[in-house]
Formats: C-alpha cells, sequence, structure tokens
C-alpha cells in the first residue's frame, strides 16, 4: 500500500510540472512589462515614458494578469494532459470541456438550491466568479480535482471502441459523454463537501501564518528535504497558488497565494509595498547565496592534486545554481555521499527564509540573480527592501561554508576531490567526459546517428522494453521502469553526464540539469525507432 501511494504521488507530481513550469514565465513577462510602465525608471530613462512603450507594457502585464484569475482550468488541463497514459492532447481538450460543464452544472445547482449570494460583493461569501459564472471559490483545487478525474475516465474508457451505427461513438467522444454525468454529480456533492475542506484550508493557513517563524522554517527545510523524491513542489505550490499562501485585494480584485498576490502587486502602482506572504516564494536564499557557499567549501576541502578538476566541475554548477537557480547538480554533488550535508542544507535554507521573515523583506526571490534583479530592482527599495535579502544572502553564505567546511574535514565526506581513487563517487568534470566518451562510444557513434547519447541512456535504463514512460521536469528525466534493478545508475553518471540517478520501486529520476529537455527528446525518438 505504501508502494502504490508513493508511486500514485510521484505521478501526480509529474504532472503537475506541466503547469508549473510555465507559469514562471508569466511572472518574468509581468516583471520585463512592468520595466515600460515603471515610472522610477522612466525618470532615469526618459525615453521609455513615450505611448509606445507604455502601452506595450500595459497591453502585456494586463494580459498576463487574467492568468492569475484562471489558474484553476490551467492546472485542470495541465494535470490531465499530465496523467494520461495515450492520447494527451485529447485529455487535455476533455478536461476543457469538463472544466466548463462543472462549473455550469454547480452554479445551476447551487442557483436551483438557492445558496447563490446575490450581493455586490462576493468577498468573504467563500464564492467567486469563474469565468463569468459564480460558484463556491475551490481556487486552483478545482483544478486538481477536474484534471484529476478527467485523467482517471479518459484513462479508463479511451480504448472503448462501439461497432455499427454507435462506431462514432467510441473513443474520446465516449469519454466525454461518461465524463459529463460524472462531473454533475461531483458538483452536486462538492457543493455541499467543499465548504467543510475550504474551512479545514483556511484554519490550516491561519495556523502556518501564526506559527510565525516554525511555521517558516519547516516549510523551508521541507522544500529542500523532497528534493531527491521529486516531490518538493508539493510543498510550495498550494503556498504559491493557494489561499494557504495568504488572500489579499489587490485593485479591486482579491488574488489568494503568494506568487498570485505579488505579481498583481508589481503592476499596481498604489501598492507600496509588496505583502508579506512574499516569504512563501523565498526560496532564492541557499540557491543564489548558500550553495555557492557550500562549493566553495567543497573545493577549498579537495585534496591539492584535483583541485583543478573540482574546480572544473563546481564553477559551472554554482553559476547555474546562482543565475538561475538549478540547484540539483550541486545537491546531488554531496546528497548521496554524505546525507548529513543534504539535511544540513534543508536546514540553513529554512533558517534563511525565517531571517527573511524577521527583518521583513518583502523583496522577490525564488530561483536565481536573473530573476531578482529583473523582479526587485525596478520596483525599488520602499517596495521590497532588496538590499536587505543580499545581506540575508551574504549571511547565508557564510553559514554554508563554515558548516559544510567543518562536517566535511570532521566526518572526512567523500565530496568533490575528495574521492578515493576509482571510488563510486567520483565525478567528471566536461573534459573528463569528452575524454572518456570519445574511447567508449566511438565505436558505437555510427549506430547512434542523431540520437545522441539515447542509445547509451536508454542500455543503461535496461533496454527500450523495460520503460515504460518518459517525462522531464526543470532538470531531470523522470522514468518509470518495469524492473528497477536492471538501471544501472554508474553508466547514467559516468558515461552520460548525469549528476546525480533516484530509483524509488519503479520511478528513476536522472539529473541532466538545464540539457533535460532535449536528452528526453532524443531518449524518445529513439524509443520510438527500436518499437517500430
Amino acid at each position: 500500500m505504501k508502494t502504490r501511494i508513493m508511486e500514485a504521488m510521484q505521478r501526480f507530481s509529474k504532472a503537475m510540472f506541466i503547469p508549473i513550469l510555465i507559469l514562471p514565465i508569466e511572472g518574468i513577462l509581468i516583471a520585463f512589462g512592468n520595466l515600460f510602465t515603471n515610472p522610477k525608471l522612466m525618470e532615469v530613462l526618459p525615453f521609455l515614458d513615450n505611448p509606445i512603450t507604455t502601452g506595450f507594457g500595459t497591453i502585456l502585464t494586463g494580459s498576463l494578469v487574467s492568468i492569475l484569475t484562471n489558474l484553476g482550468l490551467i492546472f485542470a488541463v495541465g494535470i490531465a494532459i499530465g496523467l494520461a497514459n495515450k492520447e494527451k492532447a485529447i485529455a487535455g481538450f476533455t478536461s476543457l470541456l469538463g472544466y466548463l460543464v462543472f462549473v455550469n452544472a454547480m452554479n445551476r445547482f447551487m442557483q436551483i438550491s438557492g445558496i447563490l449570494h446575490e450581493g455586490e460583493s462576493l468577498q468573504g461569501t467563500g464564492q467567486t466568479m469563474v469565468l463569468g459564472v459564480q460558484v463556491l471559490d475551490m481556487g486552483v483545487f478545482l483544478g486538481l480535482i477536474l484534471g484529476i478525474v478527467t485523467a482517471i475516465v479518459h484513462n479508463r474508457f479511451i480504448d472503448t471502441e462501439f461497432k455499427g451505427a454507435f462506431q462514432i461513438y467510441g473513443g474520446s467522444r465516449f469519454v466525454f459523454i461518461v465524463l459529463i454525468p460524472v462531473l454533475i454529480l461531483l458538483s452536486v456533492a462538492l457543493t455541499f463537501i467543499w465548504p467543510f475542506f475550504q474551512s479545514g484550508i483556511s484554519g490550516l493557513g491561519s495556523l502556518i501564518q501564526h506559527s510565525g517563524s516554525f511555521g517558516i522554517f519547516l516549510y523551508g527545510a521541507l522544500e529542500r528535504l523532497l528534493i531527491p523524491t521529486g516531490l518538493h513542489h508539493l510543498i510550495y505550490t498550494p503556498f504559491l497558488y493557494s489561499s494557504l499562501g495568504g488572500v489579499a485585494e489587490v485593485g479591486g480584485q482579491v488574488y489568494e497565494g503568494a506568487r498570485n498576490i505579488y505579481y498583481a502587486e508589481i503592476i499596481d502602482p498604489n501598492v507600496k509595498e509588496l505583502s508579506s506572504s512574499v516569504v512563501w516564494d523565498a526560496r532564492g536564499i541557499s540557491k543564489m547565496f548558500g550553495l555557492i557557499g557550500a562549493c566553495l567549501a567543497m573545493y577549498h576541502m579537495a585534496k591539492p592534486e584535483n583541485k583543478g578538476k573540482a574546480k572544473a566541475i563546481l564553477i559551472p554548477a554554482a553559476v547555474t545554481s546562482f543565475i538561475a537557480g538549478v540547484t540539483e547538480p550541486i545537491e546531488f554533488s554531496f546528497l548521496f555521499v554524505a546525507p548529513l550535508l543534504f539535511v544540513v542544507h534543508a536546514v540553513l535554507s529554512g533558517l534563511g527564509m525565517v531571517l527573511f521573515h524577521l527583518f521583513d523583506v518583502r523583496a522577490i526571490g525564488p530561483n536565481g540573480m536573473i530573476d531578482f534583479l529583473l523582479f526587485n530592482v525596478p520596483l525599488g527599495i520602499e517596495k521590497t527592501h532588496w538590499p536587505t535579502y543580499i545581506l540575508i544572502g551574504l549571511m547565508s553564505f557564510a553559514a554554508y561554508y563554515a558548516a559544510f567546511r567543518f562536517l566535511i574535514q570532521k566526518f572526512n565526506f567523500k565530496t568533490i576531490g575528495r574521492e578515493d581513487e576509482g571510488g563510486e563517487t567520483k565525478l567528471y568534470s566536461k573534459e573528463d567526459y569528452k575524454e572518456k566518451k570519445s574511447k567508449e562510444v566511438a565505436a558505437t557513434s555510427e549506430l547512434q546517428g542523431d540520437f545522441g547519447l539515447a542509445p547509451v541512456i536508454v542500455d543503461a535504463l535496461g533496454g527500450a522494453e523495460n520503460i515504460k514512460t518518459v517525462t522531464n521536469c526543470y532538470t531531470r528525466l523522470r522514468l518509470t521502469v518495469e524492473q528497477p534493478e536492471k538501471v544501472d545508475a554508474d553508466v547514467l553518471k559516468q558515461q552520460t553526464g548525469a549528476s546525480g540517478v533516484v530509483i524509488k520501486d519503479e520511478n528513476v529520476q536522472v539529473v541532466y540539469g538545464l540539457q533535460v529537455t532535449n536528452i528526453r527528446k532524443a531518449v524518445e525518438s529513439y524509443l520510438g525507432v527500436q518499437t517500430n
């Protein structure tokens, strides 16, 4: 039972990446649009004060903010696509139709039952407008529920076919036929059930908010501790996009979730200071500063003869973490050889967020320095207190460096540059990797053709027949396999450049960094050839 629950959670976790990967782009574009309408920036750069650039900025930010009020629909479609076993595009389209059916069915039932609020304002009533239809305020949870339900029905009935005159009602059309009564019944049931969940979520949100520094520490530490399982975004997503992360009225519109709130506040000139709920997205402190200190400590503690190799590995990893907020290459460099360091990393990450809260910082810093500068500098110090964020970051850098250096020396951890010759913990620099590949893969290069490393990866995963599904997130190739014991983690790390491999039952995660999308495409292409 425990294994099945973990597998279901990991599958749901992978499905959530479809909407989650897109939403940060929206924030960056909102910040970019704000550059063209920022009064302070216009004082410094007068040429921006013209109807063309200000109009462009207004249109860009105004159009993107509409996404924040329709997150339920976005998650419904994304989750359905992610959980569908086949015909994923059809599953997404069916989920869109199902979403429309559900909100209108709930509205009609609430109207018949006489529970629709008829006042001018819906704030505080537990009801809201969704696509112009008044329903219970379920926020992003509505999308999660409908995406899951649609995927279940889709996977169960997508292969159903009929003969004769009823043949046209098979497949995807039958899925929608079954889905309609399911969603209608669900809308009726949730009309009675959801208020209890709504009360529980509000109570949990209040408990977390009132727990102060402890709640923030627990949040920050758990978000990092779950990195190896790939379930870490199940911790932060509810805080970013639901009422758990706060509720605020901005420009006459009510927004739920830390990220939704500060996106709206960015473009509202009447907001003089960002909401304190921005703390739930302050995860960049360890990414931009803390792990850089860890890298410096690992370099200083490397054996003298290995410092050159350690530098070649650590500098690219540190730069990627600092600039883009991609941390897995660093984290997996010490996760398996020194788990204690990973626990310390999680603790220090949580403490960094606590300092963010105690210093009353309002800066936006979920990822790397590019995001940090684009979001905060144009908004100004008064609105974000961003210099204090830098101060906390420097403190985090010092704490990571001191802790990692002390623990590596005390326990003789085999971190980068300290491994025994030929030991399993050995990692390869880019130069080492190229040299090794030229010797080991040259004989098969003609066979590989345009597939790059895909044949080696597939073979290390137990062959094409052992692979059931292939997806990816920001930095990881995520797979499910028939027989996990066939996966050769050493080959994946030493011959394909993976910085880490996580095997949990039938779920396999291979960490490749930012190039993972190209790797996933190559693997899919190669698997297609193998199965044809």
